[in-house]
């Protein structure tokens, strides 16, 4: 018996990094841009591979050590949730998000090999404990996690999220067009997300303040997202941008793309994710996407990723 699972990509639409401290953000799944799990189930220990790679990056023993690489410590959790001293199989990781780059990567090649597992175990995983699992690999991830990464991803759904709170999820009343560019700078999550909690501890009352005011930015969005108001929306997403330069959480390759987005045309651009490397996101209309594609191209984005992202509210 085999079989395929996969899960999104993600981008934070407003409110990165002030979500760690329990203001609302705003993230959308990325649905075209995936990671699969192709998986068989056989009679060896269980394996999982990365595509072309021989040799396994993980192979079942049945050690009940805590694991610290996050591909064992989801094997682990997922084995303890369905109480399985035995895994048996084969199951081959594949990607098209690009790593370290904010598009919540880590996020989900769990989610897919999660439901990866539970499929090669016959057993039904349903997306609140799978939520719960893939939340706890991502403080390997990410130290201290917010919680929205894994969120979105697992349940691939527009989510307004405040951390501890009941999941919200986001009715988007008219498309909103994406145009995803990559910096090609790799910049892990953990490490911004240190130093922001080391600002604050040094400068208390100014870091506060700006992750208020990011805050506030994701509560106003989520009107204009609801009612289709993507002009305005585009000038909140740029003033969010100028807060996580402000934060010291930009830099000049980041910058220069968001300038190139807004020259060619965007509603509005920003960073997206713990930012230093990684993505930038430019809201705008079916008849921009093109020339801003080209100008963030020319500005020297790597890679660029269009995506028209739609919604309505539902039940987790």
């Amino acid at each position: 018996m085999a079989g395929q699972t996969s899960a999104p990509a993600k981008v934070i639409l407003v409110g990165e990094h002030a979500v760690v401290y329990g203001m609302p953000a705003i993230a959308l799944p990325l649905s075209q841009v995936r990671t699969y799990a192709d998986y068989n189930i056989c009679d060896h220990a269980l394996s999982v591979h990365a595509e072309q790679d021989s040799q396994p990056l993980f192979r079942w023993t049945g050690s009940g050590e805590a694991a610290q690489d996050p591909l064992a410590a989801l094997v682990q959790l997922t084995a303890r949730h369905f109480g399985a001293s035995q895994l048996r199989g084969e199951i081959v990781l594949r990607s098209d998000i690009p790593i370290a780059s904010g598009l919540g990567s880590g996020a989900a090649v769990s989610a897919a090999l999660g439901r990866a597992l539970a499929a090669v175990l016959k057993r039904d995983l349903p997306n609140d404990a799978l939520n719960d699992i893939v939340y706890e690999v991502e403080k390997l991830h990410h130290g201290t996690p917010s919680g929205i990464d894994n969120t979105v991803v697992v349940y691939e759904k527009p989510v307004y999220y405040i951390k501890g709170k009941a999941l919200d999820f986001i009715r988007i009343t008219d498309p909103l067009h994406l145009v995803v560019a990559d910096t090609g700078i790799a910049a892990l999550t953990r490490e911004t997300v240190a130093d922001v909690r080391a600002r604050y501890r040094g400068q208390r009352r100014q870091t506060r303040a700006l992750l208020e005011s990011i805050g506030a930015l994701a509560e106003q969005a989520r009107a204009l997202v609801e009612a289709g108001q993507s002009r305005q929306l585009g000038k909140l997403m740029t003033r969010n941008h100028e807060l996580l330069r402000q934060l010291g959480v930009s830099s000049d390759a980041l910058d220069r793309l968001v300038e190139a987005a807004l020259v060619a045309g965007a509603c509005g651009a920003k960073l997206s994710g713990g930012g230093r490397g990684g993505n930038i996101i430019a809201l705008v209309d079916e008849n921009t996407m093109p020339t801003v594609e080209a100008a963030l191209l020319a500005a020297g984005a790597k890679q660029v990723i269009t995506s028209s992202v739609a919604g309505k509210l539902a039940s987790p």
